[in-house]
């Protein structure tokens, strides 16, 4: 299976949604399994910044199948830095990235940016749960 635009679209408005009830402007960002965007929303007045953390957490977390803050502790690792050098710079380690299965395979990935790393994580949550 692979990740359908229609299903991207319904975890980005799901983040969204959640992002109105907890009053935060976020980014968010659904990728491929090999990280590549397929869908990108950035609500009204959210910070520019959300569009390169949220594409960044979602990259990671897709590249390693794990949510993108589990890897945090790894960044300064030398086989990491030299992946994330390879792959192009863009990963980003933060909390708010997670990975999408079905049927244990990885199918992509939601990463938002904009809100705490604590609300950042339950949009992407959110967004998730509406497929």
């Amino acid at each position: 299976m692979t990740l359908t635009l229609a299903e991207a679209k319904r975890i980005a408005d799901g983040a969204i949604e959640k992002a109105e009830e907890l009053n935060i402007k976020i980014t968010v960002a659904v990728c491929d399994p090999g990280g590549r965007l397929l869908v990108l929303h950035r609500m009204d007045r959210a910070i520019w910044a959300g569009v390169y953390g949220s594409q960044g957490k979602a990259v990671t977390s897709a590249a390693f199948g794990r949510p993108s803050v589990k890897l945090a502790e790894r960044a300064d690792n030398p086989t990491m830095r030299g992946i994330q050098i390879a792959e192009g710079g863009h990963m980003i380690y933060g909390q708010g990235g997670i990975p999408i299965y079905h049927d244990d395979i990885i199918i992509g990935a939601c990463g938002v940016g904009g809100g705490t790393a604590e609300e950042d994580e339950e949009c992407a949550h959110a967004g998730i749960a509406k497929i």
